[in-house]
């Protein structure tokens, strides 16, 4: 990959992660005691711009962010990483995002999201950004902000030469005018399932939903596929790239270390498979980890990870 510091605009939400360790996740209606309690930094849009600053980038996040000491911390935190944070609205009428989240000791992990303020980003705060597109390599978004608002990002990119990268979750119904703005769609096994309408158990599985994303209108499909790697399919090949065997303790960051990852190597240039297999070690890495953007490696680390694992 090309060593220069790759353009990438993150349009998506900000939360403050509100974590509890559990001996195991609570079924309906269980009250279960936890090992301890933890505040992080999370939201998607924000994780993914955290993961693709510390992997060298120049990231600028489009997010919509309360006025509240939630918003306030979150606000120092991307200025602390070197994100930019001049396209950053603060929302006087809504709270900051919030996410609970119960992590078990496999890490496995259960998360319900209140979105507040990213639920009020609109496509007039696309808008008045717009200028930062000129010199973008690529846009990544994902779902935890209104569908309009991603598909006007989207179209502002696409519009402009700018490659878009579309992680769609939480999923949600997509339709084709959306996915002919989208370049590369990243939806996890669970994600595809529910987008395209096939179960996702293996690999098999995984290029039939690719090939289904294809037909639904979107160019190239990587399916994440957790432990098992990923699954990549483009005009010109379609292949399953496996992960490294690491000791899981938290999973959480496991898809924005990926979709961070992905996308600065697409900026750079790499190839689809290369690319695939750099995020791939970044989210290895980063489920080794606790957290959210704690979790979130840097460049230097993924190197040496995959040079001891090689």
């Amino acid at each position: 990959m090309e060593n220069t510091s790759p353009q990438i605009i993150v349009v998506g939400s900000s939360n403050t992660d509100l974590v509890v360790r559990v001996p195991e996740l609570p079924r309906p209606g269980e009250t279960l005691l936890g090992l301890d309690f933890q505040i992080h930094a999370g939201g998607k849009g924000a994780n993914q711009a955290v993961a693709a600053r510390r992997l060298g980038a120049t990231v600028t996040l489009i997010a919509n962010i309360g006025v509240d000491s939630f918003g306030e911390a979150s606000i120092e935190r991307f200025r602390a990483e070197g994100i930019r944070v001049g396209a950053i609205a603060r929302d006087r009428e809504a709270a900051s995002g919030v996410a609970m989240i119960w992590v078990s000791e496999t890490g496995e992990n259960s998360i319900v999201v209140a979105l507040g303020s990213n639920a009020r980003l609109t496509p007039q705060h696309v808008e008045d950004a717009s200028g930062v597109f000129q010199n973008a390599d690529v846009l990544l978004t994902q779902l935890e902000t209104p569908l309009p608002t991603v598909a006007f990002a989207l179209r502002t990119a696409r519009s402009i030469g700018v490659r878009t990268i579309l992680n769609p979750a939480p999923a949600t119904p997509l339709n084709s005018a959306l996915l002919a703005d989208v370049d590369w769609i990243t939806p996890n096994e669970t994600e595809a399932a529910r987008i395209a309408g096939i179960e996702v158990r293996n690999v098999s599985d995984a290029a039939n939903a690719a090939t289904a994303l294809r037909r639904m209108g979107a160019r190239n499909v990587v399916v994440t596929l957790g432990e098992a790697g990923a699954f990549l399919m483009t005009d010109d090949e379609s292949l399953h790239v496996p992960a490294r065997r690491v000791q899981a303790v938290d999973t959480v960051a496991a898809g924005d270390a990926f979709n961070g990852a992905f996308a600065v190597a697409l900026a750079r240039n790499a190839p689809p498979r290369e690319a695939v297999e750099f995020a791939c070690a970044a989210a290895s890495l980063s489920v080794t980890r606790h957290g959210a953007q704690p979790a979130l490696p840097t460049a230097d680390e993924v190197a040496k990870f995959a040079s001891q694992l090689a």
